[in-house]
């Protein structure tokens, strides 16, 4: 199953010192049932990109909650064994976490496929998406927009080897 992990750079880069995404339980995201009822495409990779966005948003309120981290959403997509995932049932109608996973078991980076990283030029949306996250929590309309106008920036796509410059690690 591929499943979205949401991170910042400091996350990563604590990934690639210890070699694991996590070691369980912790949340990701994947396409569920929910996200596909909400979504309403039979397109995987539509439906895969809409789980790649809600991991993104996750993202964001790591960095909001982290005001030491370099304003770029992080998303490490990584294969795991079926049954290492499994969305909560109790959850699976609550809006907020339509795609949530959470992930059993330990998780190395060595899994990850791909990694999705903001370029620097969506650093100043992110970091205002980030500062008015609580306030569109809130239903706050004018953060909303706000909080979407990162959203307008696509993550850019990198292989695994390319980790250690993402993290400032490169020669």
């Amino acid at each position: 199953m591929r499943v979205y992990v949401p991170l910042t750079l400091p996350g990563l880069a604590g990934a690639h010192r210890t070699g694991e995404l996590g070691t369980g339980p912790f949340v990701a995201y994947a396409v569920t049932p929910a996200l596909r009822e909400w979504y309403l495409s039979d397109d995987i990779e539509e439906l895969e990109y809409a789980a790649l966005n809600r991991a993104a948003l996750a993202s964001l309120r790591l960095l909001a909650a982290d005001p030491g981290a370099v304003r770029r959403r992080v998303v490490v997509a990584v294969d795991v064994p079926d049954g290492t995932a499994a969305a909560d049932p109790d959850r699976g109608l609550d809006p907020a976490a339509l795609g949530e996973v959470r992930v059993t078991g330990t998780v190395a980076l060595a899994r990850a496929a791909s990694v999705h990283v903001d370029s620097d030029d969506a650093q100043e949306d992110v970091t205002a998406a980030a500062g008015a996250l609580a306030a569109a929590d809130g239903g706050d309309d004018d953060a909303q927009f706000v909080v979407d106008g990162a959203e307008d920036h696509e993550l850019l796509w990198y292989a695994t080897q390319e980790i250690p410059n993402l993290v400032g690690l490169g020669g």
